[in-house]
């Protein structure tokens, strides 16, 4: 099948740019393989207007390839140039370019002229552009003598410069005597003519040297102008006979005084420009005046291009680069004062040297083809087209039937190989003219494939690939893509074939991954050519950076995390507003992060992550905003002052980045409190100003500090001080109080007022008293540096009036409020009467009294105070030390509780008034006595002389017996081997014993023991012990006496053998069904030393059953002497018995089953829940 072949005009396609300008590159024009024959192609040459060195040698290029290699000549000024007559000339082998060597001798200006290239082989001849060939030139300026200027302060100049005319022309730039360049600004401005215009003078202006440079880059070379000298000075300086001295060009005229613009150039209303086609349109509008104008400018019926539009030299130079024919027009310049404004008007008009729209492409045709040659350009005016053909005019060229010109075309037909020429297509008008080559070749060639075999494409899934065929053949050949070894032609429904042989896949997939064959084929023959497709997945950014605000001096870091093909090596690198990271030690890159430390107010800006591979290239972006608390506001001005207010303004701080929410400002009192800052006011952030309110007498400085949501900056710099009027105080002292220190005075106290508040010098106090129930007149005294007044001579406790104002030198503060207090207060003189105490129980008693008449408090009552005492301890009436305790009840009540009483013993207590002064005198003694309570629990218990059946507990009695103790009651029960309690016994002991023996008890048994005491109120607490009966020591000795006899461990062995025999017999009746008893149990009060002992206090052990496998329980360790360990026994029962648990009853008979499983007894039972193990039975037979 056919495929979709390209337009040409796909190459225009917005959409796809990146995809098109590659296909349009390659499609541009057939290359013709350097092997075949073909015409002579310029591939280099010199520019058209070429400006040399003269200091060096002048190379002038023409290379150019074809086949057969074609040979070069050049023309001068338009006629031959013979090289092989110049000695200075020579030409580079290979090639058409010249050499002229003027370092040895010779000169630049000889070989000034028109210089044009021809390449000529059997095919045809190309030929180069007119070469201009000029040497560049810096002339010294001319010598002149220049007169220093003089002018009046605000008056206009102009400093010319007027450079000599160089080859290229030089850049213009003033500076002094030591190099360094003249400022400029709205005011002073370099003209484009290279003139220095000031559109009004300032004193500062005057010096001598006023130079102006020229710098030649062509030939690294600067001259400079003879300085020039200004002085600028006022009309006072200038005397009568000075100033008539002066000739006009040595003094202005003009007047210093303000005036409205005029413009210094251009002149006049109106002027024309005219400009190139691509080139900078400049218009310049320099103006004069005081004040300094300001210049604008407009488009009439237009608009100024926006992209292209920029402004120079302080908005006085207009520039409007790659200008068009659109931008013709007329542009207005408006200066503009205060006193007026005035406009200039530029017609501007945009001429073009001739441009290509189709410049004509070589042609390769076969035998009996036809084919077309188009050469199109336009400019302001139109150019004129004109053919050559091997260089000459096609008019005079020899004739050739094939071809037939129709203006900007040539028409081919039926061509032959006598049809192969190089034509040229020149476009000319005024202002310049373009020249190109293109030549026809007819060949008769089979397809070839230029594209290398078995290229391998990589390409990332889901973007466009590209697989190249490029090829050659005449005629033409026809592409045919086929994919796999015996695939079909790809159709047009996916695949994209372009003219060049270029096959498109838009989207290739996973699935085109595979090996593409291109077919070339025309009437001469066939070419094929395989490449491999190999698709990649896409890099991506798995994690991006994200944005961060960071305050200044903290650390940041972004993470950029990256997946990409595993074929593929990418590589990471951060940038920072599309620039290189700085080179700083505080950016480091952690695996898959960028950190940042110490942040900087620098640091903010865009931080991008990209990742590369050989194919595909992504990024990621965040934003670093660095955020800090404000920089303090500066500027403070204070207007508007007023004596009780004042306008404050400033000028905020930057923000960084974190918006001002408020500022709060403070003031300084440096006349009564120099140093100290108190809080003035606060405004929002959106406002510089603030009315502040002020008080008198008070010199005010002021400073303001900004806030953001980070935090409050640094405080301004304090503002001038404002010193404001004396006036009355506002307020008169607070705090103002009454009382006596002793019962015949009443010291009156007040909290002065501060520096701030005293309005005025002379600050002083006039405090008044009189009694509140008498019909006293006001006394009153005058104090000065002093917060308290002292009155003498006061009846005891009464009520008084009292009020203190404050005055100073300018007069009163407002009638003061009036306060109640109360002369000094005396002891209370009678004592609360009727006092009655019941006793609620052992440990509490409810206390009423009377109140005692007011009048006899003689102060403020603050209540009263109960105070009690245990007077001897009822029980064994021994007087003990008296340790009086205090209840205060505040005041007015008349009963109270007293918590905390001692059962069983007698108090005595007392209750006395209390004031302000003191107590009064006390009540009578009221005693009583507190029930029995029940007692403590005994002071101690002990255990001491165990026995095999018998203990003895000693005991302290209670240390708080809490009355009369009737008994001591004794519970005691013992603990069997598993922990289990037994049965509890109660036993009664008289209240005078401290020691008592149980007897009669069962032999190696734990038991434990509760103990209290008991009064008429009940049991006290208890106290609870734990003991052991001991096994008899004298038979453990025997036994250990015994057992080192040779006789004693001959009979052991003897046992030994018959408790073997008769285990052997059991085992032969058992495996026959039988039942029958083994041995009595031993007797619970057996010989205790056979039974096994805790190694560290005697008591008794317990066992595991044989085939547990569990650790002996705590205090169950067999000791290593005097018992026999159980796993010493090889002759176990259980083991007989192949582990089944074994259980005996009480006359130890054996009842358990070979199944069976063993039962607990009750906790309280009397037996041992536990089978005796193997190593008792043994014992037992001793």
């Amino acid at each position: 099948m056919q495929l979709k072949i390209m337009p040409k005009k796909k190459c225009l396609s917005a959409g796809r740019v990146p995809l098109i300008l590659f296909l349009c590159q390659m499609i541009s024009a057939l290359e013709v393989p350097l092997d075949l024959v073909q015409p002579p192609t310029i591939t280099q040459q010199s520019p058209k207007d070429y400006i040399i060195d003269p200091r060096e040698n002048i190379v002038i290029q023409c290379e150019a390839k074809g086949k057969p290699p074609p040979s070069f000549s050049w023309t001068r000024n338009g006629t031959h140039f013979d090289i092989d007559k110049d000695p200075l000339v020579t030409m580079k082998p290979g090639s058409g370019t010249l050499i002229i060597n003027i370092m040895s001798e010779g000169k630049a200006e000889t070989y000034e002229g028109v210089y044009q290239c021809t390449a000529r082989n059997e095919r045809g001849a190309a030929i180069s552009n007119n070469i201009v060939i000029r040497p560049s030139r810096s002339p010294l300026w001319t010598k002149e003598k220049l007169e220093p200027m003089i002018l009046r302060n605000g008056q206009p100049l102009v400093l010319p410069c007027r450079p000599p005319i160089g080859l290229p022309p030089p850049i213009i730039f003033w500076m002094d005597n030591s190099f360094q360049r003249l400022p400029q600004s709205e005011r002073v401005s370099q003209g484009l003519n290279g003139d220095l215009y000031f559109s009004n003078v300032l004193p500062e202006d005057t010096r001598e040297d006023y130079i102006c440079y020229a710098r030649f880059n062509h030939t690294q070379t600067i001259q400079q102008k003879q300085p020039i000298s200004v002085k600028v000075i006022s009309v006072d300086e200038l005397n009568d006979t000075i100033a008539a001295n002066l000739s006009d060009t040595e003094f202005y005229a003009k007047s210093s005084r303000e005036r409205p613009p005029t413009f210094l150039t251009p002149e006049g209303n109106a002027s024309n420009k005219e400009e190139l086609r691509g080139n900078v349109l400049s218009l310049e509008c320099i103006a004069e005046g005081l004040p300094t104008p300001i210049i604008y400018w407009i488009k009439e019926d237009g608009i100024l291009p926006i992209n292209r539009t920029f402004y120079r030299n302080f908005k006085k130079t207009l520039q409007i680069i790659h200008v068009s024919e659109a931008d013709s027009g007329n542009y207005q310049c408006i200066a503009k004062n205060a006193l007026g404004a005035i406009h200039h008007t530029i017609s501007v008009t945009v001429k073009a040297a001739p441009y290509w729209i189709m410049a004509p492409q070589n042609l390769v045709l076969s035998p009996g083809e036809d084919g077309t040659l188009i050469c199109r350009a336009n400019g302001n005016p139109k150019p004129r087209i004109s053919w050559l053909t091997n260089g000459v005019p096609i008019e005079i060229a020899p004739d050739d039937p094939s071809r037939k010109i129709d203006g900007d075309t040539i028409i081919f037909s039926n061509v032959q190989e006598r049809s192969s020429a190089v034509y040229q297509c020149n476009a000319s008008n005024e202002y310049g003219y373009l020249l190109a080559n293109a030549f026809v070749n007819v060949l008769a060639e089979p397809p070839r494939i230029l594209t290398s075999a078995n290229t391998l494409y990589q390409v990332i899934a889901n973007r466009p690939a590209l697989l190249d065929c490029a090829f050659f053949g005449s005629p033409l050949p026809t592409i045919e893509w086929f994919k796999g070894a015996k695939g079909s032609a790809l159709h047009e429904d996916i695949y994209v074939l372009h003219e060049n042989g270029t096959l498109e896949i838009p989207v290739a997939q996973k699935d085109s991954t595979g090996t593409y064959t291109c077919v070339a084929r025309n009437k001469l023959g066939m070419a094929k050519n395989e490449v491999h497709l190999e698709i990649k997945d896409p890099t991506r950014i798995i994690k991006q950076p994200e944005y961060a605000i960071v305050q200044r001096g903290s650390t940041v870091s972004f993470e950029c995390k990256v997946k990409h093909d595993q074929t593929l090596v990418p590589t990471v690198m951060w940038l920072k507003d599309n620039g290189e990271l700085p080179s700083d030690e505080r950016f480091t890159f952690e695996k898959e992060q960028l950190v940042v430390a110490d942040v900087s107010d620098d640091d903010g800006g865009t931080y991008t992550c990209v990742a590369n591979t050989t194919l595909d290239s992504v990024s990621a972006s965040a934003v670093l905003s660095v955020v800090d608390v404000p920089n303090p506001p500066f500027d403070l001005e204070l207007t508007n002052q007023l004596d009780k207010s004042v306008q404050l303004s400033w000028t905020p701080g930057n923000d960084n980045n974190s918006p001002i929410t408020k500022f709060i400002i403070e003031y300084e009192d440096a006349m009564h409190q120099a140093g100290l800052w108190h809080y003035q006011a606060e405004v929002s952030g959106t406002q510089t100003t603030a009315q502040l309110k002020l008080s008198p007498y008070v010199n005010y400085s002021f400073r303001v500090m900004a806030v953001n949501g980070i935090g409050r900056s640094l405080p301004s710099q304090a503002s001038e001080q404002y010193l404001t009027k004396a006036a009355e105080p506002d307020t008169n002292p607070t705090a103002v109080e009454g009382l006596g220190s002793e019962p015949d005075n009443l010291v009156i106290t007040w909290k002065p007022l501060n520096g701030f508040e005293s309005n005025g010098p002379g600050l002083q106090y006039k405090v008044s008293w009189r009694q509140k129930d008498g019909d006293d007149e006001w006394t009153s005294v005058f104090v000065a540096n002093v917060s308290k007044y002292i009155v003498s001579g006061t009846p005891t406790f009464v009520p008084y009036l009292i009020k203190v104002q404050a005055l100073n030198d300018a007069g009163f503060a407002p009638e003061p409020a009036v306060v109640m207090g109360h002369s000094g207060e005396d002891l209370p003189m009678v004592a609360p009467g009727n006092v009655r105490v019941n006793v609620v129980n052992s440990t509490l008693a409810e206390v009423h009294w009377d109140p005692v008449p007011l009048k006899s408090i003689r102060g403020h009552l603050q209540g009263y105070r109960i105070y009690y005492w245990k007077a001897q301890n009822s029980s064994k009436r021994n007087r003990r030390h008296i340790e009086k305790k205090i209840l205060t009840f505040q005041g007015s009540k008349t009963h109270g509780m007293l918590p905390g009483l001692e059962p069983f013993s007698h108090y005595t207590l007392n209750v006395r008034v209390v004031n302000g002064k003191g107590e009064g005198p006390a009540s009578p003694d009221k005693v009583f006595n507190t029930p029995e309570g029940v007692p403590s629990a005994p002071s101690s218990l002990k255990i001491v002389n165990p026995t095999l059946d018998s203990l003895t507990l000693e005991w302290d009695p209670p240390s708080h017996p809490n009355g009369i103790l009737t008994e001591y009651t004794l519970k005691y029960q013992p603990i069997n081997s598993t922990h289990e309690l037994g049965p509890l016994v109660d036993l009664k002991i008289p209240a005078n014993k401290t020691r008592w023996t149980l007897k009669n008890l069962n032999v190696s048994t734990r038991y434990k023991f509760y103990f209290y005491a008991q009064t008429s109120a009940g049991s006290g607490s208890q106290i609870t012990e734990e003991a052991v009966t001991t096994v008899d020591e004298a038979m453990a000795s025997r036994q250990v006496d015994i057992a080192t006899q040779g006789w004693f461990i001959g009979l052991m062995c003897a046992v030994a053998l018959l408790i073997l025999i008769l285990l052997i017999v059991c085992f032969i009746r058992r495996n026959k069904g039988g039942k029958y008893p083994v041995k009595e149990k031993e007797d619970a009060h057996a010989d205790p030393e056979i039974q096994p002992m805790k190694e560290d206090d005697g008591t008794f052990g317990e066992y595991s059953d044989a085939e547990d496998h569990k650790p002996l329980k705590k205090g169950s360790r067999t000791p290593s002497d005097r018992t026999v360990k159980k796993e010493d026994s090889d002759d176990s029962l259980v083991d007989y018995g192949e582990g089944v648990n074994g259980q005996f009853n009480e006359d130890g008979s054996f009842i358990g089953q070979y199944s069976g499983k063993k039962e607990k007894e009750p906790a309280e039972g009397n037996e041992s829940s536990e089978a005796p193990s193997p190593v008792n039975a043994m014992n037992s037979f001793v």
